[in-house]
């Protein structure tokens, strides 16, 4: 008996343009939940991708065994691993990334530090390439890592020089969601109000890069720079980061100027032109 997945009844002419029906329908719910904020209830995804909650419910559970899609302890439908994976090979291939990853081993010569690169991706800042120096100090962060846009040097980079419109129109309840929990936590370390948020982007955009010190996680400094396209888009963060005792953060420093000049490289490479 033929089932959605196996029924063909394209003409031997249409063969080449023919495709499978259940992997663009089954598709539909992976990019419902790329889009969503966080996981989904099945009812919730099920609409929001056009079709029955049981019709979703076995599209999930042939994801669930690929690793595509996982459940939390709430019952609710997440990315699985899998994604991940596809995702961050897609990203590595960005001439972006590439071009970067390839010059990375001259710029640690340089710096002596960890680093890392970044792009915005459906939530934000995301680690899609480390690097460490071997006597690096451990650092708790990772590939596919999402960088919060007002505690990370990566996060204040993107959200100082992303532009307006798109990926910009994502960062504003983001920082109005990190303002709200900086203000309920207390954080004298983090701005509190829309003003105090300006002038930290101001202080970024007319330094050149993102900064923190002790901020996102106890005892490590970071720096971020941006890469810009051809068209001024900003298309990837570089990031160096370690011991707050051996890392100078200061903003005219030798890990500063060599994040600067390389950055600045990057994206003449890729057709950017100061104006």
């Amino acid at each position: 008996m033929a089932t959605e997945s196996t029924l063909d009844t394209t003409p031997d002419g249409d063969k080449e343009r023919a495709g499978i029906q259940s992997v663009e329908v089954g598709f539909a719910l992976l990019d419902v939940l790329a889009q969503a904020p966080g996981p989904l209830m099945l009812r919730d995804l099920a609409s929001a991708a056009g079709m029955s909650a049981a019709k979703a419910h076995r599209y999930l559970v042939s994801f669930q065994r690929l690793n595509l899609v996982v459940q939390d302890a709430n019952t609710r439908y997440e990315l699985g691993p899998a994604t991940l994976r596809l995702g961050l090979a897609t990203l590595s291939r960005l001439d972006a990334v590439k071009l970067a990853r390839e010059r990375l081993p001259t710029l640690m010569d340089k710096t002596g530090h960890t680093l890392a690169l970044a792009v915005w991706g459906n939530r934000g800042p995301t680690l899609v390439h480390w690097q460490e120096t071997p006597l690096a100090m451990p650092v708790s962060l990772r590939l596919g890592d999402v960088m919060p846009l007002l505690s990370s040097a990566t996060g204040r980079c993107f959200a100082a020089f992303i532009g307006h419109g798109g990926a910009a129109d994502k960062a504003r309840p983001m920082i109005d969601s990190e303002l709200a929990l900086a203000r309920k936590l207390g954080r004298s370390d983090l701005p509190s109000t829309p003003a105090q948020v300006h002038a930290m982007l101001s202080e970024t955009r007319a330094q050149g890069l993102g900064r923190v010190v002790n901020v996102l996680l106890p005892g490590i400094s970071g720096l971020c720079a941006p890469v810009f396209d051809s068209d001024g888009h900003l298309v990837l963060g570089v990031v160096s980061l370690g011991s707050s005792a051996t890392l100078d953060a200061d903003w005219h420093g030798p890990v500063a100027q060599s994040l600067r000049a390389f950055a600045h490289q990057l994206s003449a490479d890729l057709g950017w032109r100061a104006v």
